[in-house]
């Protein structure tokens, strides 16, 4: 949410923010008229609030006709103010609205535009040449059959498209790649958290799911909760309502889940393979910090980010992700995309982003230190979605036989060094 005191004071920057973004700009005037109805309906309530303090305590001391006249004219303030305290009720409600469709303040250095329209910030590795090695690569579909790792076809049977199941070492190599991401985690100073996957309306509202975001959300209407998209969800709204001391920020935790998305909107896209499906697993990183320190760890996350893929010997780049082609909370975001072979591309694995004090906000989550109360930010970053990351050490690491070499790092998890055939 953003600071309606700074939107009071800056709208031409709420306004260039929202029209970056390609969303609403009448939206910001919107907000400032009925923030002015609301003050002036928040006056009058303590106008009269005040005004029924002080009969009160002349009815206290008069007497007899006095008196009575008196809780004759209590009487009536007393339903002014109801009425009034009503109406305060209502506008805020519709001002708080209002308020919440209003996307996060860009960062003045991410780039503008659409999708396509990212900044390619660095390259990491050199895309392996199949040629040179004199065979064809395999995707990570047939890679996936020949080494008993991946079975879509009775995922399509049990669950429906963009289903799958991890078999084998398929399924060892999930489990690796969450123990090598939590050992790294826990390196680095996060904590390590099991989140729920079910959440309620707050949690998912405050972290800016609901909005433009709302349709890939899977809801189950009989119990008015939800299936998480990401554990950013359960982690941000872990310390919701609450006041953090400051000597104990930053606070990072590392969330492993599961996550759910209904891919809506994507029809015909990725229909092969895992690489966009309704249920995967992921380990994301969470954190908590001091308003002018986020920019230094949004860096911070990226280099992890970095490292890991690193670490999984694949070529990948860091893209600055446009303005248009972000959340409703980030104000920005760098993508990680590895290459994969058999598309000729390079394809998004992790990403992290920057959402300031927009989900804390919301969520009404602050920090206390010597001179008071203050906002607090909020960062997350992915540091592995399991299907993607398999696809990519799959179709990178394969020998022309459809054996897969291990990555050194996992090797340790695995107690192997290749993926044999079945």
């Amino acid at each position: 949410m953003i600071d309606i005191k700074f939107l009071r004071e800056n709208p031409d920057v709420v306004r260039a923010s929202q029209k970056g973004r390609g969303e609403n700009v009448e939206l910001v005037d919107q907000i400032i008229a009925i923030d002015e109805i609301k003050r002036a309906a928040v006056s009058e309530f303590e106008t009269l609030r005040q005004e029924q303090n002080v009969l009160s305590k002349s009815v206290g001391a008069a007497k007899g006709d006095e008196k009575a006249a008196l809780l004759a004219n209590a009487k009536e303030l007393a339903d002014k103010v109801k009425a009034a305290d009503a109406k305060r009720s209502e506008i805020e409600e519709k001002a708080k609205a209002l308020l919440l469709q209003l996307s996060n303040l860009l960062d003045t250095e991410a780039p503008i535009g659409g999708e396509e329209d990212f900044v390619t910030i660095e390259h990491i590795g050199t895309p392996r040449d199949f040629a040179k090695d004199g065979f064809e690569p395999k995707d990570h579909v047939e890679l996936g059959k020949l080494l008993g790792a991946i079975d879509t076809e009775r995922g399509a049977k049990v669950a429906g498209s963009r289903s799958y199941y991890l078999t084998g070492v398929g399924a060892l190599l999930e489990f690796a790649l969450v123990n090598y991401a939590i050992q790294s985690a826990l390196k680095n100073g996060f904590s390590p958290v099991i989140p729920p996957v079910l959440v309620n309306p707050a949690a998912m509202e405050g972290t800016g799911f609901l909005g433009q975001a709302a349709e890939n959300v899977y809801r189950i209407e009989k119990d008015d909760v939800y299936l998480v998209g990401t554990s950013e969800v359960p982690l941000a709204a872990m310390h919701m309502d609450e006041i953090l001391p400051a000597d104990k920020l930053p606070l990072r935790y590392a969330g492993y889940s599961s996550c759910f998305r209904r891919e809506a909107g994507t029809y015909g896209k990725d229909t092969r393979g895992i690489i966009r499906v309704h249920q995967f697993d992921k380990v994301e990183m969470f954190t908590f910090c001091k308003p002018e320190d986020a920019k230094e760890e949004h860096k911070r996350l990226l280099q992890w980010e970095k490292d890991f893929l690193t670490a999984m010997e694949i070529p990948f780049r860091v893209i600055d992700v446009a303005s248009g082609d972000l959340g409703s909370s980030a104000t920005r975001k760098f993508d990680i995309e590895a290459w994969v072979p058999t598309q000729g591309a390079y394809r998004e694995v992790t990403s992290t982003s920057n959402c300031t004090e927009f989900q804390a906000r919301r969520l009404n989550i602050r920090y206390k230190d010597s001179e008071g109360t203050k906002a607090i930010a909020t960062l997350n970053g992915t540091l592995v979605a399991i299907p993607r990351m398999i696809v990519a050490i799959l179709e990178n690491h394969q020998n022309a036989d459809g054996t897969v070499n291990v990555p050194a790092a996992l090797q340790p998890f695995l107690g192997m060094k290749k993926f044999e055939l079945v």
